[in-house]
């Protein structure tokens, strides 16, 4: 059965994590991605291990049910058979910066000369409205910027660090993706496209300020920034007898039925710490730290069943490699082992959301071997064999 965008075709000219991971996305859902590549290809082919060159681990988790076109848009010929494409194209997408874009005189305004339904996103840094445009963003720089590291350092009590996962690509990757499919239904209502910007700078800002903005969000301030129960060192998964355990005790219910569970459940109508969310949370360092002091004391699988048994969320702190295992990834298929035509056996992330009506096919094309589709795309386009075998001789393409 086609997935929900079945018939939207996009351009996707970005690379690394992303762009690729925002197109992906849109991929999963069924809409037809071809991932344009220079002939170098995407550098994140080249990030092992691999088995074979240019088919890096990362590259496939970011790059499924895509068709890889090669075009050399530095190129005249590459860059016609560009135009081409987008005629028929309903999104183009970039990740790097509108000057370099405008270079290679791939702008808004040429492209909606082109097919005035085209709808034109980047992803990038900054604003081009503010005075930081232009400049170069990477995923670390952007946390740093945003104050996650900062918020690390607080909560923590050490140096700050970056979250160790590409947390500002793939944030502001799925706003993109939600930005450009705003955008598509702009499109049924007006009839014409638009550009979209999706800067990572102010995306991540949205995500810290709206938790941590706290008392600055009056004026004048109403007390400190940062929210207090996110920020105290024993806001962490808690050790047990045998291992760790992640609990969150939050309503009311929770810390009533917690505080008899560890015998102590006069406290819960006794003291004034446990009275109100307001009250927990000014206090909740000790609170937190009364229930480090509990899971000490009985293992792991201890406390999961009497927790359980009272209804207070808790789960077991995976590993990477135990979250390979978990049982449940695999009855709902987000982890399956496929077989890739060019790197055998692989293991799948699958698709997070699941639709009753169109399901799609989440591996319906694995990673593209760099050129896989070229021949494919430009005839679909309208290029003759002729046309582009002469490309290819010029090495405007790749076969």
């Amino acid at each position: 059965m086609a997935g929900a965008l079945s018939g939207l075709r996009v351009l996707d000219l970005t690379s690394v994590l992303m762009g690729p991971f925002a197109t992906q996305l849109m991929a999963d859902m069924g809409a037809d991605v071809v991932k344009i590549e220079s002939p170098a290809g995407d550098t994140v082919r080249g990030i092992g291990p691999m088995r074979n060159s240019g088919m890096g681990s990362i590259f496939l988790h970011v790059n499924r049910n895509k068709r890889s076109l090669v075009l050399d848009l530095k190129k005249p010929e590459g860059l016609n058979a560009f135009f081409k494409l987008v005629e028929t194209a309903d999104v183009v997408v970039y990740n790097i910066r509108p000057q370099a874009m405008q270079r290679l005189g791939i702008d808004y305004e040429r492209l909606k000369a082109i097919n005035s339904r085209i709808i034109y996103a980047g992803l990038y840094g900054y604003s081009e409205r503010g005075p930081y445009a232009g400049k170069p963003a990477y995923d670390d720089l952007i946390q740093g910027a945003a104050a996650v590291p900062s918020l690390v350092s607080r909560a923590s009590g050490g140096e700050p660090r970056y979250v160790p996962l590409t947390l500002a690509d793939r944030t502001v990757g799925l706003m993109a993706s939600n930005a450009i499919l705003a955008a598509v239904i702009a499109r049924h209502q007006t009839g014409v496209g638009q550009a979209v910007e999706v800067p990572m700078f102010e995306t991540m800002t949205q995500y810290v300020l709206g938790e941590h903005m706290a008392g600055a969000t009056f004026e004048p301030p109403m007390g400190d920034t940062g929210y207090p129960r996110l920020l105290v060192q024993e806001r962490r998964p808690y050790p047990t007898s045998d291992g760790h355990l992640c609990v969150l005790i939050y309503t009311d219910r929770h810390w009533e039925k917690f505080l008899g569970l560890i015998g102590q459940g006069q406290l819960f109508e006794q003291d004034p710490r446990f009275a109100s969310i307001g009250a927990r949370t000014r206090h909740i360092n000790d609170l937190y730290r009364l229930v480090a002091q509990a899971m000490a004391s009985q293992s792991t699988e201890v406390w999961m069943s009497r927790l359980n048994e009272a209804d207070i969320p808790c789960m077991p702190m995976h590993d990477i490699d135990s979250l390979l295992q978990d049982p449940h990834l695999h009855a709902v298929g987000m982890l399956q082992e496929v077989v890739h035509p060019t790197e055998g056996r692989v293991h799948e992330v699958g698709v997070p959301v699941s639709f009753s009506g169109t399901p799609g096919l989440p591996v319906q094309r694995p990673a593209p071997r760099l050129g896989q589709h070229s021949a494919e795309v430009l005839r679909e386009a309208g290029l003759t064999q002729d046309t582009i075998q002469k490309l290819q001789k010029l090495g405007a393409t790749q076969l």
